[in-house]
């Protein structure tokens, strides 16, 4: 008699690919996480293509030990099977929702997990334990502190909140003059030696305690210069243009050291004259699109071995190819109201752009932000090398153009805001 296909609780905070691939095909056993204070962050569009699954609303300010009763209450009393797997793709949602799924008696990491995979300085402190090699940091709360660090470990320095992600209220700090404008005691922060050398991100699933393979991702722009303009991007490397590094052996010594059973893990790391630090690692879905890129890169479906490892089942990781292919976030430059924006079908025209996406439309109001993954779409781009894909981006920018409507304030007159193009 076969076992029944297990039922995955799946935590849903923000729309994304991999929650729409899950909602397509796994529409009998999934079950949705919500939670209330961050209604707003779901869009109508994304609330209507998931109607048809059910969905558990995680009230705003009730204690979770009461909301993880009233959950097994709910499940009892609605659903024909329940879940017996978990997945928390987010990454700002990694305390509570571990939390929950433990009260309701779900797989989850434990509390000092979360810690290593969320405090960075934590994450840090362990990596140093498990013999790898970071960036000199500290934890600080004054500009006094962070001063004496640079006395001597020298500028440039980051400035990060110890639970940030996206890059959002990361800086680069050049000297004290830098420090003008952050409030110190708004967030717990943290700070690092400014590495050179190149910087690489990968990616892994795990499933029963083993990381399974690993995907390297080239960053034709550095996190930190795209939340200030530069191109963001990021190219999956499925040819022999890899860095020289055993990258699967790199992500099970983390693996093991943190005790993770299973999961999608993603990390930044840097090569700094031959040597290798390591950055940070989330134990959660990659950002912007990249793990498309890797399904894109060698020919499989990442979503599908992603939500396997969750359901505990190895997945299929056979490659039907190996190419470059990464994902160009499209500018969002501004907030307005949108007046015009080159549309897919154009973008589609570049040699390589396998799949155009908008985010936004004509008439729509968006509002931009100093993060990562802001955007106002994304194009997905294959190529034979690192060097062609980016090439073929930089065409992308080229050829695209948002132009946003502002009222200015204390008055009704919409003004048109210049053209602006792809480079930023």
């Amino acid at each position: 008699m076969s076992t029944p296909d297990p039922v995955l609780l799946l935590v849903d905070d923000r729309p994304s690919s991999f929650t729409r691939h899950a909602a397509a095909t796994l529409p009998e056993h999934l079950v949705l996480l919500r939670f209330e204070e961050l209604r707003d962050d779901l869009s109508e569009d994304h609330l209507r293509r998931t109607a048809h699954l059910p969905a558990f609303w995680v009230r705003a300010g009730v204690p979770l030990e009461q909301e993880a009763a009233r959950y097994r209450d709910w499940v009892a009393g609605q659903l024909p099977v329940a879940p017996t797997r978990f997945c928390n793709p987010s990454e700002p949602r990694q305390a509570p929702a571990h939390r929950f799924a433990a009260l309701a008696g779900l797989p989850h990491l434990s509390g000092q997990q979360v810690a290593w995979v969320r405090d960075k300085a934590e994450m840090k402190r362990r990596f140093r334990e498990l013999g790898l090699r970071t960036a000199e940091f500290t934890r600080v709360r004054t500009a006094a502190e962070i001063e004496w660090f640079a006395a001597t470990h020298g500028w440039p320095l980051v400035l990060k909140p110890v639970d940030s992600f996206a890059c959002v209220d990361t800086h680069r700090l050049d000297g004290p003059q830098s420090l003008d404008g952050i409030d110190l005691t708004a967030r717990d922060w943290m700070v690092e030696q400014f590495l050179g050398g190149t910087e690489w991100e990968v990616c892994a699933v795990i499933h029963r305690g083993d990381v399974l393979d690993a995907w390297p991702s080239a960053m034709p722009c550095r996190p930190l210069d795209i939340v200030d303009g530069a191109m963001n991007a990021n190219i999956s490397v499925g040819t022999d243009e890899a860095p020289p590094v055993d990258l699967r052996a790199l992500l099970q010594r983390i693996v093991t050291g943190m005790g993770i059973d299973h999961g999608y893990a993603h990390m930044e790391f840097f090569l700094t004259d031959g040597r290798l630090y390591a950055g940070e690692i989330g134990l959660r879905l990659a950002g912007c699109e990249i793990p498309a890129n890797h399904g894109h890169a060698y020919g499989f479906d990442v979503f599908g071995a992603t939500l396997d490892v969750y359901r505990g089942t190895r997945p299929d990781l056979r490659y039907r190819q190996r190419r470059c292919a990464g994902d160009l976030l499209l500018p969002l430059p501004g907030s307005g109201t949108v007046h015009r924006i080159t549309p897919t079908e154009e973008l589609l025209r570049v040699p390589g752009v396998v799949q155009a996406v908008l985010k936004v439309g004509v008439g729509d109001t968006v509002s931009a932000r100093r993060a990562s993954h802001n955007a106002s779409g994304y194009v997905h781009v294959v190529g034979a090398s690192i060097e062609e894909v980016e090439r073929r981006m930089r065409e992308v920018l080229g050829k695209f153009t948002i132009e946003l409507t502002s009222v200015p304030i204390g008055g009704s007159t919409p003004t048109d805001s210049p053209a602006l193009e792809g480079t930023r």
